[in-house]
């Protein structure tokens, strides 16, 4: 199923690819890029790590308080590089394993409790990310003619979210409720019981963080930067290439991108990423050429920084991203959680 997956993914990435391409102009396209103002490509390449970095930020008020394991930013440049460059997301696992490593060292928590802890919080933070997403998107839709495919993408991922956020809150606000409810399911079954418990206790534990008032404040603040300096960034991308367009193209490419690498792709959302950009940019008029100029140069603007710097975190760090990929599976099927 796994190799499917990455089959799928990357049949889909060449599909668009062989779209765009064919759609385009290559000696304009050249010609696009050659004229770049690669001033204003600067600051949209500092965009990607300063958005890790303030995602690192955030990440550690998802954590009960006073448990946050160290050194964040460099799991989360680790995590985004591999992202890069493996398949299937795999930078996820990676973060997951390098947070349960720190986790355990900073804390003393059992190898299992720390890789529960630590996915628990990701999943939290991404159904903070994708409820973002959604509230953007539906602000561009009353901006901007957004395609009706994009429109039924968010109407989705805001039904998945919901479904996501109600078990959040069931957590949250009827912790024992929900363990009642989890013991009736799993009753026939006592080894699953037992696993199911202790996994039970490592996500109520990883819902802490946002159950403490103290922490909903900042969890806003850094989310509110951290997608404002993306669309900042995508904005400022678009003045290297002559785009004479307003903060609201900024934002309507980060969120439609933002929708378009949840599709299953090729590392390094080749692919999708691109064309995501060009039908954003369709809507404001832009000529495809141009628009996939852009794409390529916001794709490596993004990519390049954060995984150069992320292998330099992994060197530092003395392992390797097979072991850091391999290690949350064995950790989990040889019981200790």
């Amino acid at each position: 199923m796994k190799r499917l997956r990455v089959v799928a993914g990357a049949a889909v990435s060449v599909a668009l690819i062989v779209w765009l391409l064919r759609s385009v102009d290559l000696p304009e396209l050249g010609r696009q890029l050659a004229a770049t103002q690669w001033w204003w490509v600067t600051p949209a390449a500092l965009v990607g790590p300063i958005g890790v970095w303030a995602r690192a930020r955030r990440w550690r008020y998802l954590f009960p308080p006073r448990s946050d394991p160290p050194s964040l930013v460099a799991v989360n440049m680790i995590g985004y590089m591999a992202n890069n460059i493996l398949p299937l997301r795999a930078g996820e696992l990676v973060r997951v394993y390098l947070g349960a490593r720190r986790l355990r060292a900073a804390r003393g928590l059992a190898a299992g409790e720390s890789l529960w802890l630590t996915g628990a919080t990701i999943v939290v933070e991404r159904v903070i990310d994708s409820l973002s997403l959604v509230l953007i998107m539906a602000v561009l839709i009353l901006l901007i003619p957004v395609p009706a495919p994009f429109r039924y993408a968010a109407g989705v991922i805001l039904a998945m979210d919901a479904v996501a956020a109600v078990v959040l809150v069931a957590l949250t606000v009827a912790p024992d409720r929900s363990r009642r409810v989890l013991a009736r399911l799993t009753r026939r079954w006592p080894a699953l019981a037992r696993r199911a418990s202790r996994g039970f206790d490592m996500v109520l534990l990883g819902v802490e963080g946002v159950r403490t008032r103290a922490h909903l404040v900042p969890l806003l603040a850094w989310t509110v930067l951290i997608w404002s300096i993306s669309a900042l960034g995508a904005w400022a991308l678009l003045r290297a290439v002559h785009l004479d367009l307003s903060l609201v193209a900024g934002w309507t490419v980060m969120a439609f991108v933002g929708f378009g690498i949840s599709i299953p792709s090729a590392p390094g959302y080749v692919g999708v990423w691109h064309a995501a950009t060009v039908l954003a940019l369709a809507i404001f008029g832009v000529d495809q050429a141009v628009a996939l100029g852009y794409a390529v140069l916001y794709h490596a603007s993004q990519f390049v920084p954060i995984t150069l710097i992320g292998w330099l975190f992994l060197v530092r760090e003395h392992v390797s991203l097979g072991e850091v990929t391999r290690a949350p599976v064995s950790t989990q099927d040889t019981g200790r959680a």
